[in-house]
């Protein structure tokens, strides 16, 4: 039997330092609200309430062990990526929270496990991070899907990715910084349509501007809630690469020939959803991922797959946990 294993979730720890203060400007804070609850703020604004599953690892284990997850992987809310700041400060931010990782990780090391954050502004400074979260226990790096207006096909970018593939470093593309914030202001839209846009502009950018021809095979790549719009509107790039030659100028393949290049996490919450990405992406390449601890996440961890009526029981050994060893090497 494969471990249950969920490769998406997220930690917030509730002493992070007074980050304004240090460096000024806005910067994530945290303030506690009620015993067992809190507020993340961005400089003098509430920004995100959580509760203690962000923090205190012994109620993470509780709530694993109450959806029967065996192994899972958080990183930093991405928030912290703090990618608009000065270089030296993004570290700084960096090798604390990687460090606050692997501190809650220590907790019980064979179930909690890590992904790095870098300074993905500067290339250089991000390498050298990677290497050193890494070598101290962290499975590999998030990264969010773009710097500014530089998508993931810049030449900087794709040299990062060059090097956790030589350091055997997985990665995990998150999207942030959602576009047009000013048009969709209220409801959450920013969530609930900009961040799925923003990964299949991720992946896009990397399929057809050629960049996959520059990556190596052994680059391990997964982008998070499922790919994001990419595989609904996959039909609709491939028509438009085989009737446009402005779509296919620096792409020599078809989009779908590049999806054993990547994988998705499962966190699009609809099984007729789900049953889509595994059809476009293929059983290998799709894990278990749940967002956890957030409201957005997956409530019951684990249930879209083990519910669902479309896969066999093989299959979903695969997607709960299966694909997750194999990528993370556990």
């Amino acid at each position: 039997m494969n471990p249950v294993v969920d490769i998406h979730s997220h930690f917030y720890p509730d002493n992070i330092p007074d980050l304004t203060a240090r460096f000024g400007g806005e910067w994530p804070g945290f303030r506690h609200t009620e015993p067992g609850r809190g507020m993340i703020t961005l400089g003098n604004k509430d920004y995100r309430p959580v509760y203690e599953a962000c923090w205190n690892p012994s109620l993470r284990l509780e709530e694993m062990d109450r959806d029967g997850i065996d192994i899972q992987i958080m990183c930093a809310t991405p928030l912290l990526f703090a990618y608009d700041k000065p270089a030296d400060q993004a570290l700084e931010c960096a090798r604390l929270f990687n460090n606050a990782a692997l501190e809650l990780c220590n907790h019980n090391p064979e179930r909690l496990k890590a992904l790095c954050q870098v300074p993905l502004q500067d290339i250089d400074a991000s390498c050298r991070e990677v290497s050193r979260a890494v070598d101290a226990g962290h499975l590999g790096v998030q990264i969010g899907n773009h710097v500014g207006p530089r998508n993931l096909d810049d030449e900087g970018l794709v040299t990062f990715l060059q090097h956790c593939a030589s350091e055997d470093a997985a990665v995990l593309v998150h999207p942030w910084d959602m576009m047009a914030p000013d048009r969709m202001p209220k409801y959450m839209l920013q969530w609930l349509v900009a961040m799925p846009a923003e990964t299949q502009l991720s992946i896009l950018s990397l399929i057809l501007s050629g960049a996959f021809e520059r990556l190596p095979d052994t680059l391990r790549l997964c982008f998070a809630h499922g790919g994001g719009s990419f595989a609904f509107l996959l039909g609709r790039v491939e028509n438009a690469w085989n009737n446009r030659d402005i779509v296919r100028e620096d792409c020599p393949h078809p989009p779908s020939h590049y999806t054993n290049r990547f994988c998705t996490d499962s966190a699009v919450f609809d099984e007729n959803a789900l049953a889509l990405l595994v059809n476009v992406m293929g059983e290998e390449r799709v894990m278990l991922g749940s967002d956890y601890p957030f409201p957005l996440g997956e409530q019951r961890i684990g249930s879209l797959i083990s519910d669902s009526d479309a896969f066999s029981a093989q299959t979903k050994s695969r997607l709960s946990g299966g694909n997750a060893v194999e990528f993370f090497s556990l």
